[in-house]
């Protein structure tokens, strides 16, 4: 199959790019670096030219609640308008676990907006939600650094391997569309900050680690089970330990 990757450069993108080639498909990168502008259109009909299907693993920097349902809608219905014009016959998104249950967060109001996006649009489709990758935590330490500490929330999460989501996306892709929602996750829970002090040490980051959600990157709106999956989540099989074990990349 002929399959366009929207973010194909990004971290997720690129790994779906890998894992198309991987299994024999055709994968067509849609990023600034092919010349391709997602909220414009520029440069979208020659790509989506004879592709059988789009999975959008963009990931644009939003600032606000406003900026992120603005930037996200008009990526996805840009997206979509192209699709249908390239008589493409299926959308994957790459959406969020548990989306639903946190509201304060800019991302996941984008998130929103693009799943309502998708829905609305008339090219069919298929959303998969996945819960936080295993660098999350480590993200969330680079992120907020207060007096040469690395801040990250107690979070508890079902973490999933970066790899595994790429492998799921296009597993959904070269299926039939499902015009709904299929959620995945990683086999086991675990707790943010001992991940991100253990994904520190893997990568010889040598930078104190606190736990505390005072001047986190996140609010509270996130703590307790709310990232957690539905018990109806698809689980893929690679652990924490085993993300490590092979360079926490």
């Amino acid at each position: 199959m002929r399959i366009a990757v929207a973010g194909g450069t990004g971290r997720i993108g690129r790994l779906v790019v890998a894992e198309l080639e991987g299994q024999g498909h055709e994968a067509v990168s849609l990023s600034r670096g092919e010349g391709v502008d997602l909220r414009t259109g520029t440069g979208l009909a020659e790509r989506l030219a004879g592709a059988d299907a789009v999975i959008d693993a963009s990931n644009p920097p939003v600032e606000d609640v406003a900026d992120a349902e603005a930037t996200f809608t008009a990526i996805t219905r840009t997206l979509l308008d192209a699709e249908r014009a390239a008589g493409v016959g299926h959308h994957v998104a790459l959406s969020i676990a548990a989306l639903d249950a946190v509201q304060g967060n800019p991302h996941y109001f984008g998130k929103r907006a693009q799943e309502r996006a998708v829905r609305a649009g008339d090219v069919p489709f298929t959303i998969v939600r996945a819960t936080q990758f295993h660098d999350f935590p480590a993200m969330i330490g680079e992120w907020t650094v207060i007096d040469g500490e690395s801040v990250v929330p107690p979070l508890l999460l079902q973490p999933i391997a970066p790899a595994d989501v790429a492998a799921e996306l296009v597993a959904v892709a070269v299926a039939s569309p499902l015009h709904g929602t299929v959620e995945i996750a990683g086999p086991r829970t675990e707790d943010a900050v001992d991940m991100a002090r253990r994904t520190f040490a893997a990568r010889g980051v040598d930078r104190p680690l606190r736990a505390s959600w005072r001047g986190a990157a996140l609010g509270v709106e996130f703590a307790g089970e709310v990232l957690l999956p539905s018990h109806d989540a698809r689980l893929t099989s690679t652990r924490f330990d085993d993300w490590l074990a092979a360079g926490a990349r």
